[in-house]
């Protein structure tokens, strides 16, 4: 038999074997690969601190990443604030959104010329038979309690990791005693955290900037919770594609509720639009350029593959998780085609 055939099948027993032990595992390996990516986020923040002309210059290096753990818990904080705070104007509403959805449902039945117009009853009547709604509200609490166990489990593994960060370099020193094999190691370790942090920071930045628009948008045309919505899309800017399109999808599905004018939701619907087109199709090429060196399809296969494994956490990791098996697959001589047909214009 083929000697590259072989190590083909065997290459592809052996990938197979790695998705099924990392879907299997996901409870354990998803809050990893998280606490990585915050300290990933956490040391990119800490060099740009390090280039501000005067803090830079006044704080000693020990507290810039201390301020960096701040900052970021800040902005953690302030988010869970704006959710809590939002709550209790959620319920008030909650009835005047009741009608508007209602009338909105409506609407539709007469466009369609559905002949029973529906009401509250007759849906609560269908949605029951459908929906068991015990088991519905069960799977709700489990998962914030699973989200709410997962961040601090997060949290413990990024500040051990950041514990441990200082003595990384005398462990790469140690695992070889060949030069040249610990000189590979160290490029390759610096070719990812260059380019993972790089990714990152830009992401972090054009989130913030169409988070910022998009608030601004939204709070012109009077839409409930624009904080809340803007904050959302700014998340979503790490999953690429699809989080563009839930981008507007969940606040526009809020101005249907809100408003009874398709007037009011088109002025929601259009600006939102229009900013992520001009910034997915314009700004965010011209500003992250050739960061992952990822083609357009390895990025969409990839955020497929890693969804299917490891769900939502799965969507935002993908593109940076790719990136770094193709750097280190590029290394090797047997995996570097792979790397090649990820890679955006073939070149390494």
């Amino acid at each position: 038999m083929n000697s590259r055939f072989q190590s083909l099948v065997a290459g592809a027993v052996l990938a197979a074997i790695v998705g099924w032990v990392l879907h299997i595992g996901k409870e354990i390996f998803v809050p990893i690969v998280l606490g990585a990516f915050l300290v990933y986020v956490i040391a990119g923040l800490t060099r740009l601190l390090r280039r501000l002309p005067l803090l830079g210059r006044v704080l000693p290096l020990r507290l810039h990443s201390a301020l960096s753990v701040v900052v970021i818990a800040f902005g953690l904080v302030a988010v869970a604030h704006l959710i809590l705070a939002n709550k209790d104007s959620v319920l008030a509403l909650a009835p005047q959104y009741q009608e508007s959805l209602l009338a909105a449902i409506q609407k539709t039945a007469v466009f369609f010329r559905i002949e029973a117009e529906p009401t509250w009853t007759t849906l609560r009547r269908d949605l029951m038979g459908q929906v068991n709604i015990q088991s519905l509200v069960g799977s709700m609490v489990a998962s914030v309690s699973s989200i709410a166990v997962t961040f601090v489990v997060v949290i413990l593994y990024a500040t051990f990791l950041l514990m441990e960060k200082r003595s990384f370099d005398a462990k790469i020193a140690a695992i070889s005693s060949d030069p040249r094999s610990i000189a590979r190691i160290r490029q390759i370790t610096s070719d990812i955290n260059a380019r993972i942090g790089t990714y990152l920071a830009l992401k972090t930045f054009i989130g913030i900037l169409i988070g910022a628009t998009s608030w601004v948008a939204m709070a012109f045309a009077g839409l409930e919770f624009a904080a809340f919505w803007a904050v959302l899309i700014a998340l979503l800017n790490y999953v690429p594609y699809i989080g563009s399109f839930l981008g507007v999808l969940f606040p526009v599905t809020m101005a249907i509720v809100q408003f009874a004018n398709p007037g009011d939701v088109l002025g929601v619907l259009l600006p939102l639009t229009v900013l992520q087109f001009l910034i997915g199709n314009f700004l965010d090429p011209w500003i992250m350029g050739n960061s992952l060196n990822l083609s357009p399809f390895a990025i969409l296969a990839s955020l497929a593959v890693w969804s299917a494994l490891w769900g939502i956490p799965g969507a935002f990791l993908a593109v940076p998780i790719t990136a770094m098996m193709a750097i280190v697959f590029s290394e090797f001589p047997g995996t570097r085609p792979i790397a090649v047909l990820l890679s955006r214009d073939g070149r390494l």
